[in-house]
């Protein structure tokens, strides 16, 4: 009988302990997926485009290497086919902490899946979300994501200018504690952003612009574009707010070209972002000016007060960074720089709608001739700053927007 109470016993203890796991497993399940509502917060996001190259990959894993801005306790993954024309098979994804190179931090490795499973079809024009999982992930981190593409791709959705090198090997090399025999990218496939919760973060500010924001000209591989600037102050000074640098080189703001015009990707590459609070709208006028039928300052002035309007419909507040100088480079006229004068004078003045202004070109002009560059910022071309210009960049905008009220 005392043998049978302890067998018995021993039951309700281990049925007791299996149900309390189980408890808590489904409260942290339910506790991510209840942040979904709400909480999630965008800490590295990419505009996808259209690969026209005809590039596509077949029985290939990608690791791509991704700098965070703002940290958190669960992370999920967008993976995106918008500009696919087939199916899109996804498999094997891990999330990990990268060391250096290809290689990663292999106790930091965990896979994620996609309504519980480890593969996932992704339709043509359609992204999908993650399961959310646990994972410390340090604010200003490098995370590898890895995704094995077992069929043929087809038509691929990326970001031609990551300024990160990334890794493409044969085979499902996912969980590799390095890659050895990869070849090398510049360019972010199929990954479209990454989100975190469990932190107290105060939401994402989305950089919106052209080559300038994406960071032409600024060094590879080392984070010095000055959105990731903006990052690591915003960090140094804890205000909890992620940067999604949603750049594209040659994007206009009322034209598409290289990329959807800022306009046209508005919705999707800002207002579909996440707990989004804040966006700062920099660079995309100067590429209008630029073109054959340069459009006139009014033409812009309107655009960027559409943009306005549609962003404070949603509650997000815009802030208009001025047109930094261009004198010198192959396509400035005289012309084009009364219109952009225009634009700078708008920006400026009360009543433009703009919620705050960052001034690109007062940080960037040589104030002797406020037409070109400081020289100590041009990277050579008189269109792009260097890294010392995009510093510049990063240090004229006022963290005080992006602190709580007192």
């Amino acid at each position: 009988m005392r043998l049978s109470r302890i067998v018995v016993y021993g039951l309700i203890t281990i049925a007791t302990v299996w149900a309390i796991a189980q408890q808590q497993e489904k409260t942290l399940k339910d506790a991510m997926v209840g942040a979904s509502a709400s909480n999630w917060t965008g800490t590295w996001a990419t505009a996808v485009m259209h690969d026209n190259s005809g590039k596509t990959f077949t029985d290939q894993t990608l690791r791509q290497i991704v700098r965070l801005s703002v940290g958190g306790k669960s992370i999920r993954l967008r993976i995106s086919n918008l500009f696919g024309t087939q199916p899109l098979r996804v498999e094997d994804v891990h999330v990990v902490l990268r060391r250096s190179g290809s290689a990663i931090i292999e106790s930091s490795d965990r896979q994620l899946r996609f309504e519980d499973k480890q593969t996932i079809d992704i339709p043509a024009g359609a992204s999908v979300i993650s399961d959310p999982i646990a994972f410390d992930a340090p604010a200003l981190a490098e995370l590898a994501i890895s995704m094995y593409l077992p069929g043929t791709a087809g038509a691929a959705t990326f970001h031609a200018s990551a300024h990160e090198t990334s890794y493409v090997e044969t085979g499902d090399t996912s969980g590799a504690v390095q890659i050895k025999n990869a070849k090398t990218s510049k360019s972010i496939y199929f990954l479209a952003g990454i989100e975190v919760v469990g932190l107290p973060l105060r939401g994402s500010v989305v950089t919106l612009g052209a080559s300038i924001t994406e960071g032409y000209n600024a060094a590879d591989d080392s984070d010095r574009r000055w959105p990731d600037q903006l990052a690591r102050r915003l960090v140094s000074e804890g205000a909890c707010v992620g940067v999604l640098n949603l750049g594209i080189s040659g994007n206009k703001l009322l034209v598409n070209g290289a990329g959807e015009s800022a306009e046209n990707r508005f919705e999707r590459d800002v207002l579909d972002q996440p707990n989004v609070r804040w966006v700062i709208f920099s660079d995309d006028p100067i590429n209008d000016l630029g073109s054959p039928s340069s459009p006139s300052g009014e033409a812009l002035i309107a655009g960027m007060q559409r943009l306005i309007a549609r962003a404070h419909k949603r509650n997000i507040h815009l802030l208009c960074s001025t047109l930094t100088p261009f004198e010198g480079a192959k396509y400035w006229t005289p012309a084009e720089e009364i219109e952009r004068q225009k634009v700078n004078r708008f920006i400026r003045e009360d009543g433009s709608g703009c919620d705050g202004i960052v001034d690109q070109d007062i940080a960037t002009h040589d104030p002797a001739h406020p037409t070109q560059y400081l020289a100590a910022y041009d990277s050579g071309d008189h269109l792009h700053p260097n890294d010392a210009g995009h510093k510049a960049i990063a240090n004229a905008i006022d963290l005080k927007i992006f602190k709580p009220a007192p």
